[in-house]
């Protein structure tokens, strides 16, 4: 997942004024069945254990503009909530953890992660038909939660969160209902490094009028999803974007884009219909909100279709997900695209930011 690089590309520079941690902790929960059909799998209670190394970055020009965030990476482990049926879920992820407070002695936080997950039991017609939520072996594991944090000692934490776990494949196989699972956690944390080191000075932010120093990218997308029946053809998805980025304030930027989308999956609907390649050719506009997080971009917006001949999922899309921007001008992209609720595919790309060292790179 791209998210792995967040902590890996810091990791990378590492400084003597950053706090390098390690913590374990354990959660206790339940299975939330968010569809009817699955109402008959929440029958054990969920147990699952965590072990993650991270550091405080103090040392960025762009760190304390979120308070000072952590960033590491989280290996997890537990039940799903019914073993005879779904098994066991294993995986790692990237994450950041958001304070809220400013204070040394206790820190409240958010947590975003995402990262790649196994899980040990999936659908099967004949064998474990009963699976309705997981039918794939591997899968997208993301984790979002709060956690407050005390130290006791300058070097020793403890641990209090609450969190949603989540295993999915987006919609490239299906049944495909998701795994979402409640936990209350309590953990330790040991510190390895000094933990009030000195504090880089914030960075100044010049504003620039709204239609000046946009930044303009092309990203390519590829995909695949499958639809019912289940076990069925998978079929490809082509997309291609341009867009428009800006940066408004430290914590704010947007994004504005024209996507045209080849699905395949469109020639399996309402098959007594004439279809070409050109006719399956979906045009949108989309609008969305980036927080910037160094060259990393949290992204979530919202789009409409200018074009769709055969209005298969709606008028409106949306969009969850993470933009990588390189210094040479390269764009990594791992998206969610859905319609409202239900999940549509999940966009891999990379593209081209045209004039980012002009632009981008010099703010």
């Amino acid at each position: 997942m791209l998210f792995f690089l967040l902590p890996i590309v810091l990791f990378g520079q590492e400084s003597k004024k950053d706090s390098w941690e390690f913590s374990v902790k354990g959660k206790s929960g339940f299975l939330a069945a968010h569809r009817g059909t699955m109402g008959h799998l929440a029958k054990d209670r969920l147990l699952a254990g965590e072990f993650s190394f991270y550091k405080r970055v103090r040392s960025k020009s762009w760190s304390s503009d979120y308070r000072n965030p952590y960033v590491g990476i989280t290996l997890y482990g537990s039940n799903l909530g019914n073993r005879d049926i779904l098994g066991y879920g294993f995986g790692g992820y990237g994450f950041v953890e958001f304070p809220w407070t400013r204070s040394e002695k206790f820190v409240l936080t958010s947590k975003v992660g995402a990262g790649l997950g196994i899980i040990t039991k999936v659908y099967n017609k004949d064998s474990n038909p009963k699976n309705v939520p997981m039918s794939s072996y591997v899968n997208a594991l993301i984790c979002l939660g709060v956690q407050g944090k005390w130290y006791v000692k300058p070097n020793h934490g403890l641990m209090l969160s609450l969190d949603m776990t989540h295993f999915s494949n987006g919609a490239s196989k299906v049944p495909n209902l998701g795994v979402n699972m409640m936990f209350v956690g309590l953990g330790y944390s040991y510190t390895v490094a000094n933990k009030e080191p000195k504090v880089v000075d914030a960075r100044t932010f010049q504003h620039v009028p709204f239609f000046k120093s946009w930044n303009v990218s092309l990203v390519g997308i590829l995909s695949e999803k499958q639809i019912f029946p289940t076990g069925g053809k998978r079929y490809p998805v082509f997309a291609l974007s341009g867009m428009l980025y800006k940066q408004f304030k430290p914590k704010v930027g947007m994004e504005i884009a024209l996507d045209v989308i080849s699905k395949q999956s469109i020639f399996n609907y309402r098959e007594y219909i004439p279809k070409t390649q050109g006719s399956i050719i979906q045009v949108g506009a989309y609008l969305g909100y980036n927080v910037p997080l160094d060259r990393f971009r949290f992204v979530l917006g919202m789009g409409a279709y200018l074009r769709d001949r055969y209005d298969q999922d709606g008028r409106f899309y949306h969009r969850v997900g993470m933009r990588y921007q390189c210094e040479n001008g390269l764009l990594f992209n791992l998206v969610l695209k859905s319609n409202w609720a239900k999940a549509d595919y999940v966009e891999y790309g990379v593209g081209y930011t045209f004039n980012y060292k002009a632009r981008y790179h010099a703010k």
